[in-house]
């Protein structure tokens, strides 16, 4: 870790461009300032990754009913590929905002660059695992990804007192059913996207897209609640002491890094993940998995805000 690189990294984007953030810079400064971790694999260990993966695409087809794959090629990362990996992902969707703004004065571009550079590396340093729709993409042949931090895996594992093996293939099952859900509804990338545009566009208009930005928070409540109603049904063990700890861990952090957690929205993801767990609990209870899963048939299926905090409103619809 070198904090002097990283500085002048970021000082290094106050010179002239027209995006409001210097992408290079910020993912140099990032990397910089965050130890990338090892990726030295124990002998069978990459097989195990990908044997955990195997077990859980065929545990999560056979419960969910549902055809898909996983990207072929799973990637086992350090943290400072995560960050090359992802700076592209946030080029993308702010490039979407850049295209409708003006030029950015070098101290406005340089203050962005820093922000970006921070929060980078501080989700390089507790990601575990990603599902990657790769969303606004530009190359449809590459149209998912898999990636999982091994450095921050470990690390996890070690902080809560848990087998390290285990708790991978609980990441690996997570990370899975997201894959489900998306190759289950071949519209939600494209759904997601047009909200995404529709309320960053209205943004760069000095307006707020109240609609635009409620389906977009429904639909990923959805993508929570479902993939953890899979996992009750697909992981092959106990999993509630894993996120009962992970959760205790991140209570338990200090209010800088709690700070970070409410700039990057990961308070509003664990609403979304209790809610939508909350409503397909509901739904399965009153009725069942298939019944549940029809959430992914088309767009106009999946529950609107009301029908979340209200899944019989939302039963009686499809059932019409």
């Amino acid at each position: 870790m070198n904090l002097y690189r990283s500085a002048r990294a970021v000082a290094g984007a106050s010179g002239s461009g027209d995006d409001a953030i210097d992408w290079r810079s910020a993912a140099e400064a990032a990397k910089a300032a965050t130890d990338p971790g090892s990726i030295a694999l124990e002998p069978g260990e990459a097989d195990a990754y990908a044997r955990d993966v195997r077990d859980a695409r065929a545990a999560v087809r056979t419960v969910s009913g549902a055809e898909f794959d996983v990207p072929d090629t799973i990637e086992i990362q350090n943290r400072h590929h995560w960050i090359d990996a992802n700076v592209e992902t946030f080029e993308r969707v702010m490039g979407a905002l850049e295209a409708h703004t003006d030029v950015f004065p070098g101290i406005a571009r340089t203050i962005n660059t820093g922000t970006m550079a921070v929060l980078l590396g501080f989700l390089g340093r507790n990601v575990l695992g990603q599902y990657d729709p790769l969303l606004l993409a530009d190359t449809p042949e590459d149209d998912h990804a898999l990636y999982f931090v091994r450095p921050n895996i470990l690390n996890a594992a070690d902080t809560l007192e848990v087998d390290p093996d285990r708790f991978r293939r609980w990441i690996a099952f997570h990370e899975v059913t997201h894959a489900a859900e998306f190759g289950a509804a071949p519209w939600l990338s494209t759904h997601l996207e047009r909200r995404m545009e529709d309320g960053i566009a209205a943004l760069s208009a000095g307006s707020f897209d109240r609609d635009a930005f409620r389906e977009l928070d429904a639909a990923m409540t959805v993508v929570e609640g479902y993939a953890e109603l899979l996992m009750d049904h697909a992981f092959d063990d106990e999993y509630e002491d894993l996120r009962r700890k992970l959760d205790a861990r991140r209570q338990g952090r200090g209010p800088l890094q709690r700070l970070f957690r409410r700039l990057l929205g990961l308070g509003l993801k664990q609403r979304q993940y209790e809610r939508g767990k909350n409503f397909f609990e509901s739904v399965v209870t009153a009725s069942d998995l298939e019944t549940a899963s029809r959430v992914w048939e088309r767009p106009e299926n999946l529950p609107t805000q009301d029908e979340l905090d209200s899944p019989g409103l939302w039963l009686r619809r499809i059932d019409r």
